[in-house]
């Protein structure tokens, strides 16, 4: 007689959800046609072609640096319980100081970074733009939007449905720490601009076109929201001030919840201004401050009517 998986600890369950959900995954990729620049990376995560697409190549290495700056220090602050004499004055400090390279950096060190790639420097296009056609402006007015909207609407939902509660001391919006609409957007940068950026060209590059490959793109979002949420949650889970009910349902239907923010954001921050480095091609779209906040509450609306649907599924008022 099989096992009732619900019967199941929590940790046991969320690893058969994953390793199934990772070994699809796996079998999916086994079933594509490599293209000749498969040879190319060992690693499931392509940065963007530095000749190609320089742009985004700089912004998304000084990104990855700042992923290990932002992760050491919030790390050591949960791992040393620092956060115990923090005010909320100490919380805002802290969340807004790591947040606040990501929003200057634009504005201050347009360059970004200047990484050698086979002995040839890459220079950051960026510098030669205006602040306000600069990719990295664009790439970081949309993730404060989401960031914003996603403190601002959908925390209510994680109050309702999964009963969360935010207990430390605390400046609050619409009863959500102001702290977290600024530790957000460092979070959110690494998941839209190093993780799921380098896993989706994987997928879009690697492989040849074709229905599998779509296929493959697609269970690739689930796999990385799901997958996402929950670490975030885990990762958290030490922190006693940010509380649920039920951890079980957190875990669990929580991360799927969690989830529906990335299943629209991946693949929508992925091909976000994709031609503002294809030179002064007549044709090229230009994507203004305007199109970036308007794309940006455009996703947010998206994840916000899911968020509802799956609330009225439940019945919960």
């Amino acid at each position: 007689m099989m096992a009732d998986i619900s019967a199941l600890p929590i940790e046991a369950k969320m690893t058969a959800i994953l390793f199934t959900m990772f070994a699809i995954l796996i079998g999916m990729h086994s079933l594509q046609t490599p293209t000749a620049q498969n040879n190319t990376t060992k690693l499931p995560l392509l940065l963007p072609d530095p000749n190609k697409e320089p742009s985004k190549y700089c912004y998304e290495i000084f990104a990855w640096y700042y992923t290990a700056v932002w992760i050491g220090i919030f790390g050591f602050i949960v791992v040393s319980a620092s956060y115990e004499y923090f005010t909320a004055w100490g919380y805002l400090g802290v969340c807004g100081g790591l947040a606040l390279p990501l929003m200057l950096q634009p504005l201050v060190y347009p360059m970004a970074s200047a990484p050698v790639v086979r002995n040839k420097i890459i220079i950051n296009p960026d510098i030669q733009r205006p602040w306000y056609k600069r990719y990295s402006t664009k790439a970081t007015i949309y993730l404060m939007v989401y960031a914003f909207i996603g403190n601002y609407w959908y925390t209510h939902y994680f109050y309702s449905v999964l009963k969360a509660e935010y207990t430390m001391p605390s400046h609050r919006l619409n009863d959500v720490p102001i702290a977290m609409f600024l530790a957000t957007h460092f979070y959110f940068c690494t998941y839209h601009v190093c993780v799921s950026n380098g896993i989706l060209r994987y997928v879009d590059k690697m492989y040849q076109e074709g229905w599998m490959k779509t296929v493959l793109f697609w269970f690739t979002v689930l796999f990385l929201s799901y997958f996402t949420a929950f670490m975030e949650t885990l990762t958290i889970s030490s922190f006693p001030y940010y509380t649920f009910a039920d951890r079980y349902m957190a875990y669990t239907r929580g991360s799927a919840f969690y989830g529906i923010y990335f299943i629209v954001s991946f693949p929508g921050f992925y091909y976000f201004d994709s031609n503002i480095d294809d030179g002064k091609k007549k044709d090229r779209p230009v994507v203004t401050l305007v199109d970036t906040f308007t794309t940006a509450c455009g996703h947010g609306m998206m994840i916000l009517l899911l968020l509802d649907f799956v609330r009225l599924y439940l019945g919960i008022p």
